[in-house]
């Protein structure tokens, strides 16, 4: 089974030929069928800001790692017991990477993105097909298509930052970061009613594509002094909610500097292991009562990520579409910044599992 994945450790940015990452199509078996298992031929496949941290070894060195957790394709085949949600062959789906397993004690007690378990369980699905259980997986929506569902997983993540800002009707939010987390978090909070609504981004089309798609405010951290124009469109107040949406170091630290007395901020994205940000405790959590969080994976935000979906505006994150045998040109791409997004196609499915 061709699957896309990493098959030398090293930065993809490495200037250095010789020492820079890489990635290949490799044949990988074919994950067996349990009896609650559902196999799914692969439609479309994104590229996760994650992915080229993998490639410089995040979760581990063992090289071919397989790729890929923002998919959609069509179920060609279902367990004996794979019913129970009304799955059926045919069907069009996406679905969340992770299972958890249910029964350890985070899982029981409502905390399931601390499952004891959850590295037990890796399926990549940037590949011709994937196995994942039933409860991974989503029948979706008749107006979602095949591309346009393998934006259902970082959905979630947008939809699971909303719940840990606690957003109320009118907060003014600013969100750093105009990758496609931070776009599709922009279009949530506009849903809950966000005001003064910012994006703050060095780069010039994703701050275009962010007006297009909900904000009021862009600012270019770069070339604008971000306090200033941040007191000036909050009248000096600060955003009641500050999303980091970048995994910048160096964009993180001036978020709090932002915030209103009280407010929230919210790390959502994926950091260097060995960035520590100083943090003045007095300032920030004494004086100005603070509250600092992050997001680590996205439990229980997909029922609800599947029903904003059909509500959202993905089509600048599905334009550039790669074929699966063009997978490191589909990286290459994805690392210069050209575009908001980069998809592979994995099957061409669309004739066959087309939205209507």
């Amino acid at each position: 089974m061709r699957t896309v994945a990493v098959t030398k450790i090293g930065s993809l940015r490495d200037p250095d030929a010789d020492a820079r990452g890489r990635i290949g199509v490799v044949d990988f078996p074919e994950q067996p069928l349990g009896p609650e298992d559902v196999r799914i031929r692969v439609a479309y496949a994104a590229i996760c800001g994650s992915d080229p941290h993998l490639a410089e070894g995040f979760f581990g060195t063992d090289v071919p790692i397989g790729l890929g957790h923002e998919i959609s394709g069509v179920i060609e085949e279902l367990g004996e017991r794979a019913h129970r949600n009304g799955l059926r062959v045919g069907d069009r789906v996406a679905g969340n990477f992770l299972r958890f397993c249910g029964t350890c004690r985070p899982c029981q007690e409502g905390r399931q993105q601390f499952c004891e378990n959850i590295q037990e369980y890796n399926r990549p699905g940037m590949a011709e097909s994937v196995t994942w259980h039933e409860s991974q997986v989503y029948r979706l929506p008749d107006d979602v298509s095949l591309l346009q569902g393998c934006i259902l997983e970082p959905t979630s993540v947008a939809v699971r930052i909303a719940d840990k800002t606690r957003i109320r009707v009118g907060d003014r939010v600013a969100i750093c970061g105009g990758g496609p987390i931070g776009q599709l978090t922009l279009q949530v909070m506009k849903m809950y009613g966000a005001t003064s609504l910012t994006m703050i981004e060095p780069i010039e089309g994703r701050r275009d594509m962010a007006l297009r798609h909900g904000a009021e405010h862009v600012i270019d951290p770069v070339g604008e002094n971000q306090f200033e124009r941040a007191d000036a469109i909050t009248s000096g107040r600060g955003y009641d909610i500050v999303i980091d949406a970048s995994g910048s170091p160096r964009a993180v630290q001036g978020l709090l500097d932002i915030a209103a007395k009280g407010g929230t901020v919210i790390y959502g994205a994926m950091y260097p292991a060995e960035f520590a940000m100083p943090l003045n405790l007095s300032d920030y959590l004494y004086l100005k009562e603070l509250t600092l969080t992050g997001i680590f994976v996205s439990p229980y935000a997909f029922p609800r990520a599947l029903q904003v979906l059909p509500h959202l505006d993905v089509d600048e994150l599905t334009a550039a579409v790669f074929d699966l045998d063009d997978a490191p040109a589909a990286f290459e791409a994805h690392m210069s910044g050209a575009h908001p997004k980069v998809v592979i196609r994995c099957n061409d499915l669309d004739a066959a599992g087309s939205a209507s």
